[in-house]
């Protein structure tokens, strides 16, 4: 048994010395805004000062976040474009993503690297991690939070029918009103007047005017 293990051993690829290699699982689905994305390394070395960062995009333009430690204290940050938190552990690395948006949905790259002593190491590209954001359900219910159609329809429906009521009235009030005005027009002053030459002659204003034309010989 001894036999066998020490001589399947030499099958085993061998670790150079300050060399790092890194593995990431190839695919993450994110339906909820939150993301872990676990950067597995093997180093050999005697670092004792470390960084391990989170690249997004096939170029590793954009760094999401990163973690520096040593033995007495970690440190870590993140860019304002993304909420992103690591940590440390040994062997391994977890970059903890929330809030993510459909926008973020990109390849990210994990950067292992020994700061101290020197030399200054760090890892080959892998191969990455899709991150695969998708719409949250929140969003996409949106919509469905305003009136129902019929709701609308059921109050516009009852303001018009309020609407024709009040201006049915009003119709009915200025006919009547007109109707009022018009007879309190048709009674006239029927109190006779005398001509205004026959002021003086001592007749009441009431008196009808006399005809003397009917005394001409």
């Amino acid at each position: 048994v001894y036999f066998k293990n020490k001589c399947f051993s030499h099958f085993l690829p061998s670790l150079p010395e300050n060399k790092i290699l890194v593995a990431q699982h190839p695919l993450l689905i994110v339906t909820n805004q939150t993301a872990t994305l676990v950067c597995n390394y093997t180093y050999n070395g005697t670092g004792k000062e470390f960084r391990a960062s989170l690249h997004k995009g096939t170029d590793s333009s954009v760094q999401v976040c990163f973690i520096s430690w040593n033995t007495t204290r970690s440190i870590s940050n993140s860019t304002e474009e993304f909420n992103c938190q690591g940590n440390h552990d040994k062997d391994k690395v977890i970059f903890n993503l929330w809030n993510m948006n459909a926008n973020q949905t990109d390849i990210y790259f994990c950067k292992i690297e020994v700061m101290y002593p020197p030399p200054y190491v760090y890892n080959e590209k892998s191969n990455g991690t899709v991150i695969h954001v998708k719409e949250s359900p929140t969003q996409i219910q949106e919509p469905r939070s305003a009136i129902p159609l019929w709701i609308l329809a059921t109050v516009t429906g009852i303001l018009a029918i309020y609407s024709t009521l009040i201006t049915a009235v009003f119709i009915n009030y200025w006919q009547k009103s007109k109707r009022n005005i018009y007879h309190q027009s048709d009674y006239m002053n029927m109190t006779p007047r005398h001509p205004p030459y026959q002021k003086n002659k001592g007749y009441p204003p009431y008196a009808p005017t006399r005809d003397y034309t009917a005394y001409r010989s």
